[in-house]
């Protein structure tokens, strides 16, 4: 039995964040054939279910990048890797002391997310937070109220290379910590930059769903750092067109382009659909 699991943004999703007409025909020729397939993303569940809406992604979805596993059949989460009070505090920590302003995600009561946020203050920073408040449904609420047992699934920034650079540096030493990053805003110089707990990894979501399900072989679809754990744990694996070159380097082929339906066409071939 084989799973497809496509990451989000930069692969299964056009540059509007969507899924093309064509890419949702394929995935109905998908059903039709038996081929089952799921998502591993950065994304959190109300930032990931509204375009996969009407496509039936209706198997376990591997979330925040592998710390969180949602099951829709039970409507509730699965699996948690979540970071420890000291782990958040030192994280913090290093997000001050580089002037980085700290979005932090948590898993609150009834399984819904939250996001708590220093004060903000350049213009990208309002952006981002509207990006999470209006676009991906994620209620906004101070730093100063998070509760001190918060249930803290990552903490994401965004800010100059050189600020977030010493973050990264800090997080490898760290043994429970990982963190993901990549450009946001070439022109200006500016990376997002998420950290995680270490297991909270795409390879071991998509493991454990493989497992509970039964499948022995995985072919993944990806683009950024933070699907190289996948990329290592797959059967087969394709890096889109515009994938970081980090990750083109270790995958069984290059694809084409997120905006150009290259993960669709690329299963019409390889499925004969």
């Amino acid at each position: 039995m084989t799973l497809v699991v496509f990451d989000m943004d930069g692969t299964l999703l056009d540059a509007q964040s969507k899924i093309s007409p064509f890419t949702s025909d394929t995935l109905s020729l998908m059903r039709q054939n038996g081929i089952a397939y799921t998502v591993a993303t950065g994304r959190t569940l109300q930032a990931a279910l509204s375009p996969l809406a009407d496509d039936n992604f209706n198997r376990s979805l591997v979330l925040k990048n592998g710390a969180v596993i949602w099951e829709p059949t039970l409507e509730s989460y699965s699996h948690h890797y979540l970071l420890t009070p000291t782990e958040v505090s030192d994280v913090l920590g290093a997000f001050v002391t580089q002037d980085l302003t700290p979005f932090v995600f948590s898993l609150e009561n009834g399984d819904h997310h939250s996001v708590y946020h220093a004060p903000l203050r350049d213009n990208f920073e309002k952006k981002l937070a509207n990006l999470f408040e209006s676009e991906r449904e994620l209620p906004l609420q101070p730093l100063t109220t998070m509760p001190a047992n918060a249930h803290v699934i990552n903490v994401s920034a965004m800010g100059p290379l050189e600020q977030i650079e010493p973050v990264i540096d800090f997080v490898s030493h760290q043994p429970h910590l990982v963190a993901y990053s990549g450009m946001a805003i070439r022109d200006k110089g500016l990376a997002w930059l998420d950290v995680h707990h270490s297991q909270g990894s795409k390879a071991n979501g998509v493991k454990h769903v493989a497992e509970q399900s039964g499948f022995e072989e995985v072919i993944a679809f990806g683009d950024g750092d933070n699907d190289i754990s996948l990329f290592e744990f797959a059967t087969e694996s394709y890096a889109m067109d515009n994938a970081d070159e980090e990750l083109k380097d270790i995958a069984t082929q290059v694809i084409g382009h997120h905006d150009e339906d290259g993960v669709a066409r690329f299963l019409r071939d390889r499925f004969n659909l």
